[in-house]
């Protein structure tokens, strides 16, 4: 690991946010392995006066607010041309060994084009299971966790930019990030599928850790933010033909039933999403998509054989197909569920989800005579015995059931305790559901 780093954080105000990051990265960085770019959108609460009588670091001061893209843009063109790039939120702690594991996984193989870290926050999928009270317990459980270890290297189709290691070659090929997303946000969605878009991988570091307060401008005035989302998420749409979430797209039932080591196709896999987190948690898997969207399927073929739809697929003996919700807006179900026959293997299983029309939010919502929760646009609405029955209807057998739902205010808690003693399943939003032929 030769090749140095050039740390680049914007700042706007949040100084003791700044203070905080750049400690942290003195602290925990080998001191000769990196160098660090300032670039300051017009602070106003002292930030600008602070960093000047800083040593050692690069600086840039912007009279004006010239946005996240642009700001990186900058502190890109005024770092060490043979060094690689880390884009850095001001608002991070770091912790021990971050960079050196980062490294580590950028510099295993020529086809990764960038990496990036685990934090306390769950977006995209890139938190983790432990917390902390204070920093001095959270440092104690990030040395633990950061132990460099390619087993827990996973790849993705999008990394979140609060902290993202990419190569020099690789941001030089890109020119950077697109300035149409300024002032910011979703920037790094459309970055991370350029680099895939090349033929790049991205990985995720579950043996880094990060804290990241997620405390940024953006977010803390409402008023601007979204509609600041709103324009870039249309921009993203037009220049990609799907939305941000696409990168997101998980069919959650599929995870408690799979096997190691076996034949699956996922029905509408989007860009990918699912068969990534799968091949991560399953390292012997062979996994097939079907995806009719272009576009979609243009990004899920980088990561494995995609199909544009079933007349496709060879008649082949899967050991799973994963159809996530598609029985709740596909217009012929018995005829759907006969015809995945004849691509799965004696023994083979079908693997789906839905929403539970008899769970709590929704009585919920029928007792206040609202459908304000309900889905009125699903063509077939299920609850745990009409699916059920319409597997057995079909020939399934061994069919098997887990819930998983989301958070009850106190009214929904309230009803919950005066119903449970009728159908305790009343909690489950959702369903997911394995049934063999």
């Amino acid at each position: 690991m030769n090749k140095k780093t050039s740390i680049i954080i914007l700042t706007y105000n949040q100084l003791e946010y700044t203070k905080t990051c750049l400690e942290s990265i003195k602290k925990y960085t080998e001191k000769d392995s990196y160098e660090l770019i300032i670039v300051d959108n017009a602070s106003s609460d002292g930030t600008r006066e602070w960093l000047q009588s800083q040593e050692d670091i690069k600086l840039i001061l912007n009279e004006e607010n010239q946005g996240f893209p642009k700001g990186c843009n900058q502190g890109i063109q005024i770092a060490n041309k043979e060094n690689d790039i880390l884009l850095l939120n001001n608002d991070t702690i770091v912790t021990k060994n971050w960079l050196k594991n980062l490294k580590i996984c950028l510099e295993s193989s020529p086809k990764i084009g960038a990496v990036g870290p685990v934090c306390n926050n769950h977006e995209n999928r890139q938190g983790v299971d432990f917390t902390y009270d204070d920093f001095d317990i959270m440092q104690k459980k990030a040395e633990e966790n950061n132990i460099s270890d390619s087993q827990k290297w996973e790849s993705r189709n999008c990394l979140i930019g609060f902290c993202l290691l990419i190569k020099r070659d690789v941001i030089n090929e890109l020119n950077g990030l697109d300035e149409e997303y300024t002032p910011g946000y979703i920037e790094d969605n459309d970055l991370s599928l350029r680099m895939i878009q090349l033929g790049y991988q991205l990985m995720l570091c579950h043996d880094v850790f990060i804290h990241h307060y997620l405390g940024t401008c953006f977010r803390k005035d409402l008023t601007k933010f979204y509609p600041i989302l709103e324009k870039n998420r249309k921009y993203f749409e037009q220049k990609w033909h799907f939305t941000t979430f696409a990168t997101d797209e998980i069919k959650s039932a599929s995870f408690p039933f799979l096997e190691d080591g076996k034949q699956v196709l996922e029905l509408n896999c989007g860009v990918g999403s699912t068969i990534l987190s799968l091949k991560y948690q399953w390292k012997n898997i062979s996994i097939e998509g079907v995806e009719e969207d272009p576009a979609k399927r243009k990004m899920a073929s980088n990561f494995t054989k995609v199909y544009s739809n079933l007349d496709e697929v060879p008649k082949k003996d899967y050991d799973y197909i994963l159809i996530g919700n598609i029985l709740e807006t596909v217009e012929e179900k018995e005829k759907f569920l006969e015809e995945m026959k004849k691509y799965l293997k004696e023994g083979g299983s079908i693997i789906g989800e839905f929403h539970n029309f008899a769970n709590i939010k929704n009585i919920h919502c029928l007792l206040q005579d609202s459908l304000f929760f309900i889905d009125i646009n699903q063509k077939n609405r299920f609850t745990l015995s009409s699916m059920k029955q319409i597997l057995e209807n079909q020939k399934y057998k061994d069919i098997q059931f887990f819930g998983w739902y989301i958070s009850f205010d106190e009214k929904e808690k309230n009803l919950f305790q005066q119903l449970e003693k009728y159908n305790k399943n009343l909690r489950f939003s959702y369903y997911g559901f394995k049934a063999i032929i």
